[in-house]
């Protein structure tokens, strides 16, 4: 059974470029094993075996990528911000540090640590995850525990 993946649509709409992209390239991994082919002894033709290598790999990308869209969810951008929740856009104050940051929840194919966009099953996501403004987490991450104070959820 697949698991359910949640998505931005933003998210979602990069998945089916990808896919499509995956696609438009299968007719010409078929095109080289053909040309390939035509070169004559297959069980000596290493450009027919890295055409089969390279297709045999195409198609099992084909075949995840659109397993995940088959059981991707789309999410509704205007959810509650009472909470934090996938997409929501969390600022909080490190206790310890004094320092605010700020980072968007989102899935974690669609994480991206330099637009500040962190998954929901990373430390930080998970403990910022269902809580609400004024609340206090703590964290374990690498560099030790952490005290974050919520200041702010938006979407």
């Amino acid at each position: 059974m697949s698991k359910i993946a949640y998505f931005s649509k933003e998210g979602y709409e990069k998945l089916k470029k990808e896919l499509q992209a995956l696609l438009d390239e299968k007719p010409k991994i078929a095109q080289r094993i053909a040309e390939a082919r035509e070169l004559g002894d297959l069980s000596e033709n290493s450009e027919y075996h890295a055409a089969r290598e390279a297709l045999a790999l195409l198609e099992m990308k084909i075949h995840q990528l659109q397993e995940t869209l088959a059981n991707a969810r789309v999410l509704d951008e205007e959810l509650d911000t009472d909470m934090a929740l996938i997409l929501s856009t969390v600022t909080f104050e490190n206790l310890d540090t004094g320092q605010e940051t700020s980072y968007t929840l989102v899935s974690p194919g669609e994480a991206d640590f330099s637009q500040n966009k962190i998954s929901i099953e990373s430390p930080i996501g998970k403990a910022l995850l269902r809580k609400r403004v004024g609340d206090i987490v703590e964290v374990q991450v690498p560099a030790g525990l952490m005290r974050l104070k919520i200041k702010n959820i938006t979407r």
